[in-house]
């Protein structure tokens, strides 16, 4: 099971990181709670990258 990420675009279109390293469901949760300030940004939750195995 992985990380996630929380990520936000400004209303220029800008991409900025917020939180990584979460799981799922509290990604999920931060997301929503950003959301429900009524701002104009966007945010969503991404599943971070996982490293190849060397």
């Amino acid at each position: 099971m992985g990380t996630f990420r929380v990520m936000r675009q400004d209303d220029n279109g800008n991409r900025f990181l917020v939180a990584k390293g979460l799981a799922e469901a509290e990604a999920r949760r931060l997301a929503a709670e950003f959301e429900a300030r009524g701002h104009k940004q966007l945010y969503w939750v991404e599943s971070e990258p996982t490293a190849p195995a060397p």
